[in-house]
């Protein structure tokens, strides 16, 4: 979840969002199952990549998505019927109706999941405004949130003109000028 999300108890536009924005285990076995590249990451209408979803789960019993899908719909949904694509318009209709309530927000779902801890995706230029909000508002109860390190865009050569933009940014994150290797594992170290 982005930190952003989780500090303001973001609401999800629907279950497709809530359920396949960003997950790469859930996008893996859905490359392994044949679904074209459109349907998984956001090409195709949220319905479309719902539906392959639906296609999808009945393939993996055995897996821990198999069972984490259907613990989900049953915990937090009250849906008890096993997701397929016979089942997937009520499920996806029964879920987005809740979906538009608070407590079911990027905030209130750990909180009602009972998670102790969440580590977000962190770029290392990142200014991490939205971890130091919500540790200054989080209650008793909620998540601790953490930034996990995740230095990518500063491995990403591919694009030079993009790589050079992102290490100026990651030099004014580090207070320091980048202009060989080692400053640039310094700049990282530092922000590590």
């Amino acid at each position: 979840l982005p930190p952003a999300d989780i500090a303001s108890n973001a609401g999800f536009k629907n279950l497709a969002h809530a359920w396949l924005g960003g997950d790469h285990y859930k996008w893996r076995a859905m490359r392994s199952n044949g679904v074209a590249e459109a349907e998984i990451t956001g090409r195709e209408p949220d319905y479309q990549s719902f539906l392959a979803w639906a296609r999808t789960v009945p393939r993996l019993i055995g897996n821990p998505l198999y069972h984490w899908t259907h613990l989900e719909l049953q915990r937090y949904f009250g849906i008890c019927e096993p997701l397929s694509e016979k089942t997937a318009p009520m499920i996806w209709e029964a879920c987005n109706a809740q979906l538009v309530e608070p407590e079911f927000g990027a905030r209130a779902l750990p909180t009602r999941m009972k998670v102790r801890a969440v580590g977000t995706t962190d770029d290392p230029a990142a200014t991490l405004e939205h971890h130091i909000a919500y540790a200054a508002a989080r209650q008793p109860g909620e998540p601790v949130m953490v930034p996990s390190f995740r230095p990518d865009k500063a491995l990403a050569i591919d694009d030079l003109a993009a790589w050079k933009a992102y290490i100026e940014r990651l030099g004014a994150a580090a207070n320091v000028s980048i202009a060989s290797y080692p400053d640039l594992l310094g700049a990282l170290e530092a922000r590590h």
